[in-house]
C-alpha cells in the first residue's frame, strides 16, 4: 500500500497541466500584446501617410486661374505689358495680391528672363477693399515686360507663384503683326 501511495504522491500529471495552461495563457498575453503593438504601429503609419497625402494634394492644387483673354499692349515696336485677369479657383483659399506680397509673377521667353517681374493690379470685380483675392472676385494684373523684347511670333510664358499652392503657367505667342491691343486668347 506504501508503494500505491508513493506512486499517487510522485504523480506530477496535474501540475504537468498546470504548467501546460500557465505557458499557454503567458503565450495569449504575449500575442496580444505584440498584436497590439502591431496595430499602433500600423495605425500610426496610416496617419502619417495620410497627412502626406493631404500635404501633397495642397501643394498640387491650384489656388489661382486664368478668366478671360491675355491682352498684351504695344509701345512703338514692341509689347510693353501683359494684362491677365485671374480668380481664385473654387474652394480655394484666398491669395495675397499685394504688389510686396508674398505671390511671385516670372516672365520668360526664348531670350529673356524676368524672375521677378514688376506688376501693377486691379480689379474687375471685388467683394471687399483688401488685396486679398478671394471667392467671386476677378483682380486685373497688369505685368511689365518692357525689359524683354517681346516682338512678333515670339512664345512667351507668364507665371504667378503663389505663396501655397501650383503656379499658374500662362503661354502665348505674340502674333505676326503687332498692334497696340492685341488678345492673345
Amino acid at each position: 500500500m506504501t508503494s500505491k501511495l508513493n506512486r499517487v504522491l510522485r504523480d506530477e500529471t496535474g501540475i504537468t497541466a498546470l504548467e501546460t495552461a500557465i505557458i499557454l495563457i503567458a503565450f495569449v498575453v504575449v500575442a496580444s500584446v505584440f498584436a497590439f503593438t502591431i496595430l499602433s504601429a500600423g495605425s500610426f503609419s496610416t496617419e502619417q501617410s495620410r497627412d502626406a497625402i493631404y500635404s501633397g494634394l495642397e501643394q498640387v492644387q491650384g489656388s489661382l486661374e486664368l478668366r478671360g483673354s491675355v491682352i498684351a499692349l504695344k509701345d512703338t515696336n514692341k509689347v510693353e505689358s501683359v494684362i491677365i485677369s485671374l480668380g481664385n479657383v473654387a474652394g480655394g483659399d484666398p491669395v495675397d495680391l499685394t504688389v510686396s506680397g508674398p505671390v511671385v509673377v516670372e516672365y520668360r521667353d526664348a531670350n529673356h528672363r524676368l524672375p521677378n517681374a514688376t506688376y501693377t493690379l486691379g480689379w474687375a470685380y471685388r467683394t471687399d477693399s483688401d488685396d486679398l483675392l478671394e471667392e467671386r472676385e476677378t483682380a486685373v494684373m497688369t505685368v511689365s515686360v518692357s525689359s524683354a523684347t517681346l516682338v512678333t511670333n515670339t512664345t512667351f510664358v507668364v507665371e504667378v507663384k503663389p505663396p501655397s499652392g501650383a503656379p499658374l503657367y500662362i503661354e502665348r505667342t505674340t502674333p505676326a503683326v503687332l498692334d497696340v491691343v492685341m488678345d492673345l486668347h
